[in-house]
């Protein structure tokens, strides 16, 4: 079973899927007029609160960009970053980079898409998300893709990878050096214990994981920023030719074999989409929960989340890999070798800043990711019914602690691919009405 995962994963992340979410990405970051790079202050404006209201939504737009950030800043940051660097080298953050910028654009299509086009649950409440932009903004002939998306969604969004992680992290830092792993025994335990955990937050609904997340978010990024700008300085006259390798590798591919530069750029692209999730359709489910009726003010918004996801926190998660050398030198994959960079450069107590990094980062993603699959579920059975999905994510949570890296990435791979495919779509379809709200919005505030 694991063999197929693998290659329905490796096949859906061939070229198409490099086209449509790096070509699309180009098209809306052109057609936009640049406003990843032109509008970039005012929305720093906009999340500091300037222009909040008390409008209808479930959660400030502080919360939305918190909890989308809580779901992107995470394990993708950590491991993610690994693996990408472990498969294509250096250069795979070069395209990690390009994904972003387009990225930016995308999210801010989609989360202005999540406000203008709402939807209704069969309770009454207010929802937003991709499903609801298809039926409301496209109409219901189109209502197939929705479904596609919410079915993909309810798959995809579970915290296996998460919960694999953490497991081998807590393992590695606690249980082993203490003599203490039992093997599949441990991983047993730490999967209940974690499922435990999340169900205390998530079984309290959309508000109490915003406000759960938006305490854990600036405490972890925080916190992982410092340790790493302390592991940067040790190593800083070496920086300019670790980025330098970067980009040369970008476009040599030295460290695949055979120079396969394509393979390096699909390599990136997969494992950015991954981090920062720009055009896979989770954001928009909880942007378009926001109490906002500014459509594009929400995508403004939105936008920062792959460059605080990528372009900050994944740079500097590579640059400690690089820097320390331990790519080349270890056998280690995923979080493990992040955490042999964290050792070597901070003997000692590297690794326990790395796990409780691992710690806040995995259980705020799980938080939120269990919100994701929440919306799906109610779309395509109903409000009455969406709490049971809660019960199936957390059963997952122990699956994911016991299985192998490989299957988990290539299932969450394989199931973003194919949430991608309608959001995009979707996106690209109704780009228009993004930008004519855009041209009216920012008409009424040139002089902000």
């Amino acid at each position: 079973m694991g063999e197929y995962i693998i290659g329905f994963s490796n096949w859906i992340w061939d070229t198409p899927m490099l086209g449509l979410l790096m070509g699309g990405g180009l098209i809306l970051f052109v057609y936009s007029g640049f406003v990843p790079f032109r509008r970039f202050g005012h929305a720093l404006k906009v999340v500091r609160g300037k222009y909040d209201e008390n409008l209808p939504g479930q959660i400030s737009s502080r919360q939305a960009l918190s909890a989308a950030i809580a779901a992107t800043v995470g394990l993708g940051n950590i491991s993610g970053v690994a693996i990408a660097i472990n498969m294509g080298g250096p250069g795979a953050i070069f395209w990690m980079w390009m994904s972003a910028f387009v990225g930016m654009a995308t999210k801010y299509f989609t989360c202005s898409l999540a406000i203008m086009y709402r939807g209704k649950d069969s309770s009454g409440e207010i929802q937003g998300g991709p499903m609801y932009v298809i039926e409301e903004g496209m109409g219901k002939k189109w209502k197939p893709l929705a479904v596609l998306f919410s079915v993909a969604g309810i798959l995809g969004l579970l915290a296996i990878f998460q919960a694999n992680q953490l497991t081998a992290v807590l393992r590695s830092v606690i249980f082993q050096p203490n003599g203490w792993d039992q093997g599949e025994s441990t991983k047993w335990i730490l999967g209940i214990s974690m499922m435990l955990i999340v169900a205390v937050v998530i079984l309290g609904g959309i508000k109490r994981i915003a406000a759960v997340a938006s305490r854990l978010v600036p405490f972890m990024v925080g916190l992982y920023f410092i340790t790493v700008v302390i592991i940067v300085f040790q190593y800083l006259g070496e920086v300019p030719a670790t980025l330098w390798l970067i980009v040369e590798d970008a476009f040599t591919g030295n460290a695949v074999m055979g120079g396969a530069v394509g393979a390096v750029i699909v390599i990136g692209a997969r494992r950015a989409a991954f981090s920062n999730e720009a055009g896979i359709g989770t954001a928009p489910m909880v942007h378009g929960a926001s109490k906002n009726n500014e459509p594009i003010r929400e995508g403004l918004i939105a936008m920062l989340g792959p460059f605080i996801d990528t372009i900050v926190v994944c740079t500097l998660t590579a640059l400690v890999i690089l820097l320390t050398g331990v790519w080349e030198t270890t056998e280690n994959d995923g979080v493990r070798l992040t955490l042999s960079a964290f050792e070597m450069a901070l003997p000692g107590f590297g690794k326990y800043l790395l796990m409780l990094a691992v710690l806040v980062f995995a259980l705020s993603t799980m938080f939120t990711y269990s919100y994701y699959g929440h919306k799906c579920f109610n779309y395509l059975f109903g409000a009455d019914k969406a709490d049971y999905y809660n019960y199936f994510y957390l059963l997952t949570i122990v699956a994911g602690a016991v299985v192998s890296l490989e299957v988990v990435v290539s299932f969450v791979d394989g199931m973003y691919a194919i949430m991608a495919i309608p959001t995009m779509i979707s996106t690209i379809y109704l780009a228009p009405k993004v930008k004519a709200a855009s041209k009216d919005y920012f008409e009424r505030f040139k002089n902000e």
